[in-house]
Formats: structure tokens, sequence, C-alpha cells
């Protein structure tokens, strides 16, 4: 059985800034708690590592900059499907409000993805919010094997 969770969170910075750190698949763990290490394998696959050490493979499906669209599916794992979206939507000038859903297989997976896709938005927003931290570093550096994969 399947299920869907999505999480929100406005934010008071420019749609663009805030897709500058989304879109940049190598640099998850600066926003994302729970992970110490992204590597990128392939241009669109990359392994994240948790915090005590799981690996799991995603494959970045879009990214799409047009739409403001990031998505990528966990191949293996705990998973016998999931997909994720990240959308940043320009709501003015200097504001946006920024999705994160996960749709997963087994449905439990989906509600444990819940709770860290909550703690990611609230870190992606105060980094944005304050002009400073990890994220804003980390792409200040440019990008090595980010490509753009069309919907």
């Amino acid at each position: 059985m399947r299920a869907t969770v999505r999480r929100h969170a406005v934010i008071d910075a420019p749609a663009e800034a805030a897709w500058s750190v989304v879109t940049r698949a190598d640099v998850l763990q600066h926003w994302f708690p729970g992970l110490r290490d992204v590597v990128m394998k392939t241009p669109t696959v990359r392994t994240i590592t948790t915090g005590v050490g799981l690996s799991l493979d995603e494959e970045i499906v879009t990214n799409d900059p047009l739409q403001r669209r990031f998505q990528y599916r966990i191949t293996g794992g705990f998973f016998k499907e999931h997909l994720a979206s990240v959308d940043v939507i320009a709501m003015g000038d200097d504001r946006c409000l920024v999705t994160y859903s996960s749709d997963a297989d087994p449905a439990t997976m989906a509600i444990v993805l819940g709770g860290v896709m909550e703690a990611a938005l609230t870190s992606l927003k105060e980094q944005l919010e304050a002009g400073t931290g990890p994220a804003l570093d980390a792409v200040a550096v440019p990008a090595a094997l980010i490509p753009e994969v069309p919907v």
C-alpha cells in the first residue's frame, strides 16, 4: 500500500534563492537534517548516507528550472516505490512557497519521511531568511555533475 505526504514552507526570500539550493542535488546534506554525505555517482544518480551510516541511491528524474521542480526517486532500500517532489513557487519578489512531497510504498515510509521533510524545510527556511548557512555556502561553489532533466 502507498501513501503520500506533503509539507510546505513560506520563505521570506526570492524564489530564485530557494531554487538555487533545491536544484543542487549535491548539497542536500547541508539542509536536510540527518544526512552525513551526498555523492553524485552520475549526473542523475546520487548516493545519500544517513547519520547512522545507511546509504541509499536516489535517481533524479526531473530538474526543471522553468517550473522550479526537482524530483527524485529512492531506488531500493526499504522502498518498493518512491517519488519525491520539491517545488519552488514565487509569491512576489521576495517571498516563495516551497512544497516537499513524497509518495512511497510501503505507506509507513511516507509517514516517516514526512517528519524529516518538515525538518528539511525548516532548515532551508532558516538559512535563506538569515542569508547564511552551510547550504548557501555550498551553492556558492560551482556544481560538477548537476543536470537539468527534462519533465
